[in-house]
């Protein structure tokens, strides 16, 4: 027999070209998330609209990538994961090429919601991965480790597509579809690099897409992530906003109630409620609070002139990218730190301390944000907890997961963080915009920037839900993401 160290060394290099193949595909959506943001002003003016409405095509997006990721999940599950990835690939190369080449704002606004069809594309590999390596030594290991190296890619991608375009645009003056077709490409490669580069998994769910339940959780979504919108661009004063979200909650009922009589659901609240996977998803809703809805506020603080205002950085457009940039780098080196950290500890320890990081960053906030070097320190101690997150949620949740499960595990994950955002985003708009109405009204004249209280409430509200859900993963069982299997006394369910 060989030995047990060896076993996992052939594992691991058996597990090398697919997740090369799959890091080249995280590369790409790195460059979709960070390619644009620099150049979204260039773009609304080729389209001839405002600024202002710019925030529409995050809203569409975030609205389609919260349906889409159950369903593509769901159907990686009963088809095939390799299969619905390519599939979601060629939707969002398809969606590429007409963002670049949109004629119109409303032609522009489909193509980029169909874009955010790349959303589902970390789940499907890391439950492509999980599958592969479940049946070697280590596997839980195994998975985590590349989630880490998946999650660095993409980070890396990010970093080389913000870069790219601000350089792009300049050397392709006046030709900004020459610009927009570079993303465009990267993603049709990548049909090629999952097509030949990445095999298909062997464990299927079967049976058939819950179409009827379908429909009733795109009316809850819909209606929940169209209120939130409405939230944020008409403000807490409209009435017919909240009404929008409080029936997209109540439709959720009858969903619930509905999945829970099938055998085979569009998404399982059975495998929800166990004690090794409800705080991981209810800690990924609360990690989209920071990672998507804090990250604009931050860029806005930093471009606040502290001599007008009493506070902020003063810092240009180019000065705020060393912010960001320390953070990605920050976010990175803590997705490649999770598995060995987790390796030396457990995997539950491992997130606590995660999420901590991330409460603590924000938490710093409150008293030290006076100084760049301040903001610096506070953002790569958020981070390093962000990236270990983003890279063992998903793992966590496939670890969790019954094996015919992992892709509807790993998907809604990023679904209730993509709500967490939604919700955050709009909520901490309401709450700078609050805070800058106030100081209008207390005479202190035009206020184009928020004041500070706005401010330090979304930085509590960012630490308090880190610290939150640390606790809320206390209450996994001790074993739980690892590969020692769980005893009776470990989930508290009574022996033989």
């Amino acid at each position: 027999m060989k030995p047990a160290a060896d076993v996992g060394r052939r594992s691991l290099r058996s597990l090398g070209p697919v997740v090369f193949f799959l890091a080249l595909v995280e590369i790409t959506s790195g460059i979709l998330q960070g390619y644009y943001t620099p150049i979204l002003t260039d773009i609304a003016r080729r389209l001839g609209i405002s600024d202002g409405d710019v925030n529409w095509f995050e809203a569409a997006q975030l609205m389609l990538s919260a349906l889409a990721v159950p369903v593509l999940a769901k159907l990686g599950d009963i088809h095939g994961h390799k299969r619905i990835l390519l599939v979601s690939t060629v939707v969002t190369a398809a969606a590429s090429w007409g963002v670049a080449f949109a004629p119109d704002f409303w032609t522009f606004l489909a193509a980029w919601s169909l874009q955010g069809f790349y959303v589902v594309w970390l789940p499907l590999e890391i439950a492509l991965i999980f599958g592969r390596a479940a049946g070697s030594l280590g596997g839980a290991a195994l998975t985590r480790k590349a989630a880490g190296l998946l999650v660095g890619a993409l980070q890396f991608g990010v970093i080389v597509g913000a870069l790219a375009a601000g350089a792009l645009v300049e050397v392709f003056a006046g030709r900004l579809e020459l610009t927009l077709m570079i993303p465009a490409a990267a993603v049709t490669l990548c049909i090629a690099a999952i097509h030949f580069g990445v095999p298909e998994t062997t464990d299927r769910a079967g049976g058939i897409l819950d179409g009827r339940g379908f429909l009733l959780l795109a009316f809850g979504l819909l209606l929940i992530t169209s209120g939130l919108s409405f939230l944020r661009i008409n403000g807490p004063g409209t009435w017919w906003v909240w009404l929008v979200l409080l029936s997209g909650v109540a439709a959720l009922v009858p969903f619930v109630r509905y999945e829970l009589g099938l055998a085979d659901p569009l998404v399982d609240f059975r495998m929800l409620r166990e004690k090794s996977m409800w705080p991981v998803q209810l800690t990924a809703g609360l990690f989209g609070i920071s990672v998507l809805g804090a990250q604009a506020p931050m860029s806005t603080f930093a471009r606040t002139d502290r001599g007008v205002h009493g506070y902020g950085l003063g810092l240009d457009a180019g000065d705020v990218s060393i912010i960001i940039g320390s953070y990605v780098l920050s976010v990175l080196l803590g997705a490649l730190i999770f598995p060995v950290v987790a390796r030396r500890t457990t995997p539950r320890l491992t997130l606590c301390g995660a999420a901590a990081l991330v409460g603590i960053g924000y938490l710093l906030f409150l008293p030290f944000h006076d100084t760049l070097a301040h903001t610096l320190t506070n953002m790569i101690v958020a981070g390093l907890g962000s990236g270990a997150l983003v890279a063992a949620l998903p793992s966590a949740a496939a670890a969790a997961a019954p094996r015919n499960r992992t892709g509807m595990a790993t998907g809604l994950t990023n679904t209730t963080k993509t709500i967490g955002g939604s919700f955050a985003s709009a909520v901490f708009g309401i709450a700078l915009l609050s805070a800058a109405t106030d100081a209008v009204a207390g005479g202190t004249g035009l206020q184009t920037a928020a004041p500070l209280s706005g401010y330090l409430t979304v930085w509590a509200v960012c630490s308090g839900t880190g610290f939150l859900a640390a606790g809320l993963l206390l209450l996994v069982p001790r074993p739980a993401f690892s590969d020692v299997p769980l005893t009776a006394a470990d989930t508290g369910t009574p022996g033989p």
